[in-house]
């Protein structure tokens, strides 16, 4: 067997030898007597296997893992359409060849561009590459293909036959198989994303199908006055559902080509397209064309206007769509986003489209890349079918709880197929004339009958959105009508079949959190039942709890804040706090709630696979679901991403959560992910993958490291002295609504007097000094030295003679501080206005009584509630006051008897900086949580009398840093800023050594210590 070239030099003889022939003959080439078959034979399968790609599976592979596929070819008018090349990897679309005879003219002939851009657009791939040999041209196919393009449009590189030995490498580093497995292409892809008029297949059909609703839902409301708002949206979206069903069928070969377009000559559109509809419904049997359930389209009247272009825009040349090659799962991405937004009625019943409320609050839909699906996928049913034979797969239960479009469901789907196809490949393919016949180019395929029983019996989805569960449903029809044509549909009618399953069964429409017994004395109205819509797991699917519950449980669940859905929902929030563990606390995001869910439905030998944020590895509201999986031990593994967004213009962190459903007596690996694009092309290095005992999981805040650094971090965490346990309390700053109201502009100071400026009132003010303090911000404290901005914090408190802060009366505050109380009275009514605000006496508005009341005006140590690097800081004298929330920070008083000096030597720490980053949660731009929960957890061993000699060091060297941080702010010329700084940094590395001492760390683990916070 002829060996396929895998390096450069290789390749370069082959191709030598080719080019070298292509020039002896050119001239018979160039004849129309050289066909494009002749060509393909010739020159493009030898150059694509001198590329290293075996073209015509001398490997045997099964159809799956070939890769190359040679596309069958779909008559339709006049041509053939299909792209005669797709170019694979492991079963997925890289980019496409399209063949052409010499004789055509590629550099100037508009037509062949226009139609490998079309299948490759389509297709939403991002390159593809037309060829004849004599010329190659390669095309940025992200461009949306408009008739009558110039055949320069989209071209991104073009090499002639003469130039291809001395341009190899050019060609050698995007498509050889060599660099499409190391990621080669897909960085050569990303760096010649179009930079004008790039708008890719999925954006495109979303805009074109959000118009036929727009142009729909307004003609039907208008000519159908007795619709409800219901009916209104089932109308639109089954109409939308039913043509885009039909064009695909016909793309693919399975309807006869032009049979919508030939509807647009004569009136009664409408009538005449329900007339395919009911052929459909004798065909297909899909439950889309179901009119025993669905009594109302049939009879709806819409105009010939709205519908006729809507048709006529699905056929070339006006469509830029290939519907050959369109995936089903593009589908998926463009409804994702369409289900988005729903139909109103206003009074006039006049229709208009509008966000759907959760959608509005999360800031937009955002769909999970394929990539994401593909992982999850394959680390649950992918495992559950391996080395299973069909019979065995026969009872496998595949579900996504909050399914949305199918995503999910639909690479489900996938994976059965694919082993199904391969075992019957492996043991004797004639045996099994049922399941599988040869296609047209000699391979297996599995008959439409076995890919209906397949997706039947496997696979099962819940959304609280009908609209979503009719789209599920259409996604897994078109894949399963996927490889048919005429002739094989036609073989199923003379048995008496219906061509596709109906899914009524499988994909159903419910509140997957929510049965109705859960509502017990809640007696909503009809109206808000109808939102509601419980759902009963075992009324609905008796068969697979039977059998002891599903058998995978994967998705994206949805990611709504408790506060978000109690605006509309407020019964709902009420029922899910008694029914989910997950939900006892007051503040939570909906996915904990349906990873809990999602436990309760598997089997003991179940698998659930869930992409959802990580936040609640450190969240108080993630507590109840830490808990939950580490009592039942139920942790398969994580992969971490860390701050890197999967999600495309999402601020949204995340990581892939792996569940089993029996308890696991092993260690969970959870892999944390340095780099998305290298994990994404399976380069993670194995220093990167780490083993965490089941027993060491708990409710407490769970961090994760790999490497060097586990050992590091376990040998921290073992130290029992936290910095809780030296503290009498770690407090927020106070925390009012009216930053604008109390946080003032100090222009000039006095004694007893500070003069401000009002933003409310645009006015100068005098206020009392007593009353003002200086405020710090975040971003002043810095390592060691906390500074204050000319801005002061209006505090109309004042303290008793035992020192407890106390409100101070309205009377008091008008006779004591006359010109605080003209300044409070003046801004009355903006105050009243203001969250949350409350007055306590006339004329002046109240803070709300917090913690920090008591204890801001003591001596502490203050910390950022967000930064980069550990940046503690010291107000020795309590005078520094401070807010909360991202742009304020902690205090820590530090208990009686303990060193402030040595607490905030080690805070400031690289080792406790290095422990705050393993443990705390990260965020964007390299930065860290600072918050209470994640400080008062940080190891101090100052409880150890024989260290004492260690620790008084720590003291002086921070005595020093402080004094010479001081006086660096006030240096005036570079020469001795410079000289100071030397001087600081020395007496820090000297802190830093110390630590490292008091804390025994090794060299190694001082290393890791010091690269990791070296920046």
């Amino acid at each position: 067997m002829t060996q396929v070239p895998a390096r450069l030099e290789d390749a370069r003889a082959a191709i030598a030898d080719l080019v070298e022939r292509y020039t002896a003959n050119r001239g018979q080439y160039q004849t129309t007597a050289f066909t494009e078959e002749n060509c393909r034979a010739a020159f493009i399968t030898p150059l694509f296997e001198a590329l290293g790609w075996d073209v015509t599976n001398r490997a045997g592979y099964a159809e799956q893992y070939k890769d190359v596929v040679h596309e069958e070819g779909i008559k339709v008018g006049d041509y053939t359409k299909a792209p005669d090349y797709t170019f694979r990897v492991a079963g997925v679309r890289k980019f496409f060849v399209e063949a052409k005879k010499p004789f055509v003219d590629l550099k100037n002939d508009p037509a062949p561009a226009y139609q490998l851009r079309r299948y490759a657009w389509s297709a939403k791939l991002p390159l593809s590459i037309l060829t004849d040999f004599e010329e190659i041209a390669v095309y940025d196919t992200r461009i949306r293909p408009k008739e009558g393009d110039k055949p320069s449009v989209g071209r991104i590189l073009y090499i002639t036959f003469d130039e291809l030995l001395p341009r190899l490498e050019e060609l050698w580093a995007v498509f050889s198989k060599e660099a499409v497995l190391k990621g080669s292409f897909d960085r050569y892809a990303e760096d010649t994303r179009g930079k004008r008029g790039t708008s890719e297949v999925d954006t495109e059909f979303l805009r074109e199908i959000e118009g036929w609703r727009d142009e729909l839902a307004r003609n039907i409301a208008i000519r159908n006055i007795d619709l409800s708002v219901d009916d209104l949206n089932f109308a639109v979206q089954t109409t939308i559902d039913r043509i885009i069903f039909l064009r695909i069928a016909e793309g693919r070969g399975a309807e006869q080509y032009g049979s919508l377009l030939a509807l647009v000559n004569g009136a009664d559109i409408y009538k005449r397209l329900v007339t395919l509809y009911r052929k459909a419904d004798a065909r297909y049997n899909s439950g889309l064309f179901d009119f025993k359930s669905d009594r109302l389209t049939t009879d709806l009247a819409i105009d010939d206007k709205v519908l006729k272009p809507i048709l006529q825009n699905l056929y070339y040349p006006q469509s830029p769509y290939e519907f050959s090659v369109l995936p089903a799962e593009i589908l998926g991405n463009v409804y994702e986003q369409f289900l988005g937004k729903v139909i109103r009625l206003t009074k006039g019943h006049r229709a208009v489209v509008e966000e759907k409320p959760e959608v509005k609050k999360a800031g937009g839909v955002y769909y999970t890349p394929a990539y994401i699906v593909d992982y999850i996928v394959q680390h649950t049913v992918g495992e559950l079918c391996e080395g299973k034979s069909p019979k065995q797969m026969e009872k496998l239960r595949i579900l996504d709880p909050a399914c949305g479009s199918g995503s999910f469901l639909l690479k489900a789907y996938q994976e059965p197929l694919d082993r199904h196809l391969a075992w019957y490949c492996d043991h004797q393919p004639e045996k099994h004339r049922k399941e599988v016949f040869p296609g047209p180019g000699g391979d297996w395929r599995l008959t439409t009958a076995e890919k209906r029983r397949i997706v039947l019996n496997n696979i099962y989805g819940v959304d609280i959105d009908r609209q979503a569960v009719e789209v599920t449903k259409l996604s897994l029809l078109l894949k399963v009508l996927e490889g048919e044509n005429d002739e094989t549909l036609k073989q199923h009618s003379l048995f008496g079949e219906r061509a596709l399953p109906s899914l009524e069964a499988n994909i159903k429409c419910g509140n997957s959190l929510i049965a109705p017994q859960d509502l017990g004395d809640l007696a909503p109205d009809q109206d808000e039942l109808r939102r509601i819509n419980p759902f009963s797991w075992k009324t609905e699917f008796p068969s697979v709890f039977k059998e002891g519950g599903f058998d995978a449980v994967i998705g994206n669940p949805p990611y709504i804040r408790i506060q978000t859905l109690q605006e509309w929902a407020p019964q709902e929030v009420a029922l899910y706090k008694g029914l989910y563990r997950s939900a006892a606390s007051g503040n939570y995001d909906m996915y904990v709630v349906f990873v809990e869910k999602g436990l309760s439905l598997m089997n003991e030998e179940g698998r659930l696979g869930l992409i959802l944020p990580h936040k609640f590895f450190n969240a108080k509201y993630g507590e109840g679901l830490r808990r939950l999986i580490a009592e039942e031990r139920r942790l398969s593994g994580i992969v971490h991403f860390g701050d890197q967004q999967v999600f495309e213009k999402a601020t949204t962190y995340t990581c892939l959560l792996f569940l089993e459903g029996r308890a696991r007596k092993n260690a969970a690996e959870v892999a944390m992910v340095p780099s998305l694009s290298e994990w994404r092309a399976g380069a993670l290095p194995a220093a990167c993958v780490t083993t965490v005992p089941q027993g060491q999981l708990g409710n407490e805040s769970w961090a994760f490291v790999a490497g060097a650094g586990a050992a590091l971090l376990e040998k921290l965490r073992a130290i029992p002295t936290k910095l809780e346990d030296l503290t009498d309390r770690i407090f927020q700053g106070l925390k009012t609504s009216a930053d604008k109201i109390y946080i003032v502009d100090e222009l000039a100071r006095s004694q007893k007097c500070v003069r401000v400026y009002s933003r409310q009132t645009e006015k100068e003010h005098l206020l009392e000094a007593e009353l003002l303090h200086p405020l710090v911000k975040g971003g002043d404290s810095r390592p060691y030295l906390l500074t204050t901005t000319a801005r002061r914090i209006l505090f109309p408190y004042a303290a008793n003679t035992d020192g407890a802060v106390q409100l101070l009366s309205a009377a008091e505050l008008r006779s004591r501080y006359p010109m605080t109380w003209q300044y409070l009275s003046e801004n009355k009514a903006y105050l009243e206005s203001r969250e949350d605000g409350r007055m306590a006496g006339p004329g002046w508005y109240a803070f709300g009584r917090t913690q920090a009341l008591e204890v801001i005006g003591l001596p502490k140590i203050f910390t950022p509630d967000i930064a980069s690097r550990a940046s503690f800081s010291l107000d020795a004298t309590g005078h520094i006051f401070f807010t909360g929330g991202a742009a304020g920070g902690y205090g820590v008083l530090v208990s009686e008897g303990q060193d402030r000096r040595v607490v905030l030597g080690l805070l400031n720490s690289r080792v406790l900086e290095w422990y705050i980053r393993q443990t705390a949660a990260p965020m964007r731009g390299g930065y860290f949580s600072f918050e209470a929960r994640f400080i008062r957890q940080l190891p101090l061993p100052l409880k150890d009398s024989s260290r004492a000699k260690i620790l008084e060091l720590i003291a002086g060297r921070v005595d020093a840093v402080q004094d010479l941080k001081r006086n660096s702010a006030k240096a005036k010329t570079p020469q001795e800023q410079v000289q100071l700084q030397r001087q600081i940094e020395s007496n820090e590395d000297a802190i830093n050594s110390l630590v490292y001492e008091l804390y025994g760390l090794t060299k190694e683990e001082v290393a890791i210590v010091e690269a990791a916070t070296s920046s």
